[in-house]
């Protein structure tokens, strides 16, 4: 390795790791924001949610990558053209390609890791984050109990209590509604003045020892006896303790498996598969459509009678009747006629046309057959049409909801390349802009990246949206934000190498002169 290299490697590693740490950071945080509803108070321990960010973390992966890469090149190359190294390199005949060589192949490796964490960390990293969500979506929130508000936490309980001392256990005022007899009794309260709570030392279970009160019951209506009243019992107490299990507010894990077939727990072989299988669902759905209006038409010439309720032949031969349907309707035209199934018989005469002038002249087809039979043919062709009308769009909406599926897979696989290969764009990007600029540190080059990365994300999202309205085919949508950036790359790389401007303003700079001395000229006096 040359000593260049080993330069711009040293000077690359530390704000790649800075910029990364912080992209990151912002990353997750915005897409933590979108569930801290559901996560804020439900007593999550610090491990879980640790558990919880690091998955969400690697999930970002692809995305923070890119950033970083672009951020360490700007402000790489940005020090050294600041401080005249770049220019003593050019000056020594070295090339800026040549001395972007190191960050190419680093840009590599990181694109290589980039594949790596969307084809096999990612799905996982996506499988566990979604069930440690879901597990949590489901865990009842936090125990507290505060004063003078009505806490329902406990199944079938309802707790009130008056007022808590500092020390948080003592309280006075209690007053807990028992609905678990809600069959028996139509009326279970407990009041006391005074009591305390606390919970174990396992963490297992949560007592409540109330002092100097009553209980209250009233039996419900299956405790009448005769015509009797219904008697209101009262019990005093000195004492009285209630001791409730906790286990309910624990976290359960959920069985990973109900997740893995999601689009973004795939891995690309798996996504492939998937691919496979929509289209061969959409195919099926499309052979279906037509078997069913074919067996539509084809009960048209036959009237069933109803069959006996236990007639297994009868339907064995409606099975097969729907068998050869399918077959014909699948092209295969030497099938064999159908035979007709017990209790099917023929149906009437087919009504007759009666020709009186030439086909052209008749202003309906309902006006060819007799008069008597018009009224049946339009009323059948309307059950029809709208039995027909109700396959279609029935099938319809299977094969429009696969094709969508099939749609958003693929570009969860294709999408997968395009944040590897950004990364090589965004080198060539950010070094020969750095290179430009001359300016290092965090303020120009964080500026410069974060246009260039919006752009990006703005591209991705709207050729995402192109893509699921089949205006773009999923690769190009992919695709199609690497692509709008690589011009912008080679621009800059090219006005680098010459040691160009970004922008020539030479033009702009003589014609503000010149229109300047036309002013002064103006404003002297004759």
């Amino acid at each position: 390795m040359k000593k260049i290299d080993k330069l711009l490697l040293a000077s690359f590693v530390g704000p790649f790791a800075v910029s990364f740490g912080i992209a990151l950071f912002v990353l997750v945080m915005q897409f933590l924001w979108l569930y801290i509803d559901e996560i804020a108070g439900k007593g999550i321990s610090i491990f879980i949610m640790l558990e919880l960010i690091g998955y969400l973390s690697i999930s970002t992966f692809p995305m923070a990558l890119p950033i970083a890469v672009l951020i360490a090149s700007v402000m790489v190359m940005g020090n050294l053209a600041e401080r005249y190294e770049l220019s003593s390199m050019k000056s020594a005949g070295v090339s800026l390609l040549r001395i972007m060589r190191g960050l190419v192949f680093i840009a590599a490796g990181i694109a290589l890791f980039s594949y790596i964490c969307s084809d096999f960390l990612i799905p996982i990293a996506n499988l566990k984050f979604k069930s440690r969500l879901y597990d949590i979506r489901k865990q009842k929130p936090a125990l507290t109990l505060e004063k003078g508000i009505f806490n329902e936490d406990f199944r079938q309980f309802v707790i009130r209590i008056g007022d808590k001392a500092d020390d948080g256990e003592t309280i006075r005022d209690v007053l807990i509604e028992d609905q678990t007899n809600s069959g028996k009794l139509r009326f279970n309260q407990i009041l006391a003045d005074s009591g305390q709570m606390f919970t174990t030392r396992d963490k297992r279970f949560f007592v409540m020892n109330l002092y100097d009160g009553a209980q209250y019951q009233e039996p419900g209506p299956q405790g009448r006896a005769g015509g009797e009243g219904y008697p209101f019992i009262r019990t005093h107490f000195k004492s009285w303790t209630k001791v409730w299990d906790l286990g309910e507010f624990e976290m359960n894990r959920t069985d990973e498996d109900r997740f893995k077939t999601q689009r973004s727990m795939l891995s690309m072989n798996q996504l492939r598969k998937s691919i496979d299988s929509l289209h061969q669902e959409i195919d099926t759905n499309r052979v279906d459509m037509a078997d069913e209006l074919l067996a539509n038409l084809y009960r048209l010439a036959q009237k069933p009678e109803p069959p006996p309720v236990d007639s297994i032949a009868w339907r064995r031969a409606q099975k097969d009747s729907l068998a050869r349907v399918a077959a014909l309707a699948r092209g295969n035209r030497n099938t064999t006629p159908l035979p007709r199934a017990p209790g099917i018989t023929t149906g009437p005469e087919l009504p007759r046309q009666v020709l009186g002038k030439p086909l052209p002249e008749y202003a309906t087809l309902a006006e060819t057959f007799e008069q008597k039979s018009r009224e049946k043919l339009l009323r059948d062709a309307a059950i029809q049409s709208r039995t027909a009308k109700v396959i279609v769009e029935r099938r319809a909406a299977q094969i429009d909801s696969r094709r969508k599926e099939a749609v958003k897979t693929r570009y969860e696989l294709y999408v997968k390349y395009s944040f590897a290969l950004v990364c090589f764009v965004f080198l060539f990007i950010g070094a020969p802009m750095g290179a430009i600029i001359r300016k290092g540190g965090f303020g120009y080059p964080i500026l410069v990246s974060i246009i260039f990365f919006v752009t990006f994300v703005m591209l991705t999202i709207l050729c995402r949206k192109l893509a699921e309205a089949y205006i773009l085919t999923p690769f190009w949508a992919a695709m199609v934000p690497c692509m709008v950036l690589m011009p912008m790359a080679a621009f800059l790389t090219r006005r680098a190498v010459n040691d160009a401007q970004m922008f020539s303003t030479d033009r702009i700079d003589r014609l503000m002169l010149q229109l300047r001395r036309r002013l002064e000229k103006q404003a002297i006096p004759a």
